[in-house]
């Protein structure tokens, strides 16, 4: 039992290898996004017509995958916020950081199913709830991390609240942006992908986002 109880106490101290496994984990999603845009097999004579109404019927697949490069990035942007002020971990900090890998690595899965259903709803919600699990996994890591001293109180007086705003208002947001598409599935998406242009260039916030 000591030699138990000894284990949790030195397990997942690393911050350096829970930000390189999280850097891989994002790279790999990021790179299997792209590969559902499949280039489209065409028998007998191909006619410049013919190759040019091919390539028109990928831009929603086009459309989704910048959705989901861009949902990546904004993620592991902000992940790399937080581990630039977490100064320290434990064995169930480096778990919860585990849960948010879990979700990052079904962003091509949700990707790919919005991608062959885009003129659907539930698509819509499967994807919405990748990046609700997304946002909650990472808002969880940094309540942890918070709340077990893993951060210097100067650092928590200046950036706890802005971190936890942040990620509140954006979850808000992509909810109602999901709910758009009981009027329209695309409106769902282009929402969307402004919110994450806001946050990726803070285009209406007056400042550069950070």
């Amino acid at each position: 039992m000591t030699s138990h109880n000894n284990y949790n106490k030195i397990a997942g101290q690393s911050t350096e290898r829970v930000i390189a496994i999280s850097d891989g984990v994002f790279g790999v999603a990021m790179t299997l996004l792209v590969l559902e845009i499949r280039v489209p097999l065409m028998e007998g004579f191909v006619s410049e017509k013919d190759l040019m109404h091919a390539f028109q019927q990928l831009m929603p697949k086009f459309l989704v995958y910048f959705l989901s490069f861009m949902t990546a990035g904004i993620f592991w942007v902000g992940h790399s916020a937080q581990y630039r002020h977490i100064e320290s971990s434990d064995r169930n900090l480096t778990w919860i950081n585990l849960g948010f890998l879990l979700a990052v690595s079904m962003l091509p899965f949700s990707t790919a199913f919005l991608g062959d259903y885009v003129n659907h709803k539930f698509p819509i919600f499967v994807y919405w709830f990748n990046i609700f699990l997304l946002g909650s996994m990472l808002y969880i890591n940094w309540n942890y991390a918070s709340k077990h001293n893993f951060i210097s109180e100067e650092t928590k007086a200046q950036v706890d609240a802005p971190i936890r705003k942040r990620i509140v208002i954006a979850q808000t947001l992509y909810f109602l942006s999901a709910l758009l598409c009981f009027v329209n599935t695309y409106a769902s998406i282009v929402a969307t992908i402004v919110i994450q242009l806001n946050y990726a260039f803070g285009i209406w916030s007056g400042k550069k986002q950070k």
